[in-house]
């Protein structure tokens, strides 16, 4: 697998469960969304403008996609949605077929942007790791089949010594006409 691979088979609408245990908080949450994942044109003004914050020459963008997510949290009740987007923008190593940086208008763990390192597995599992500015966040994507995939989370303390959050998610491939 490659990223180019990789973001056309996560292209669609996904239907989400995670769930999340926060450690500081001695908490555990359940999430149920509904992710849009669309692709982007490389000429879109956003990723031009994402690609230039870090200094990348746009050309060198593959597959820019952007992601938008909708759902509900058990976490707080009194504000139980969850909502928001982001703009990804995947640059190859020029060298190493399967890693990469990956631009993002928004990150996971700090809502900044962000840059993170990614790389394949052999199984076609996709690895993320971004640095923030007070934590680290290390993410792994898996297909099933082309229509499940699932998501392990863990933002760890900014020296990635110990785990705050961990989370799991399973995805499952939905027609946007449901």
């Amino acid at each position: 697998m490659d990223i180019i691979q990789f973001v056309e088979q996560s292209i669609g609408q996904w239907r989400s469960q995670r769930s999340a245990h926060h450690m500081a908080f001695s908490q555990f949450e359940a999430v149920r969304s509904i992710i849009d994942i669309d692709m982007l044109s490389s000429n879109d003004p956003a990723v031009v403008e994402l690609c230039q914050a870090y200094d990348v020459e746009p050309s060198r963008a593959v597959s820019p996609f952007q992601m938008k997510w909708e759902g509900q949290s058990d976490w707080d009740e009194d504000n139980p949605e969850v909502k928001g987007s982001t703009i990804l923008v995947p640059v190859p190593d020029p060298v190493v077929p399967h890693r990469g940086k990956l631009l993002r208008d928004q990150g996971y763990a700090e809502t900044i942007a962000a840059a993170g390192e990614y790389h394949f597995l052999d199984d076609g599992t996709f690895v993320l790791i971004t640095a923030y500015e007070r934590a680290a966040a290390e993410e792994r994507i898996w297909f099933a089949n082309p229509n499940l995939r699932f998501r392990v989370s863990l933002i760890k303390t900014s020296g990635g010594s110990g785990v705050v959050t961990a989370s799991f998610s399973s995805e499952i491939k939905s027609s946007k006409a449901e």
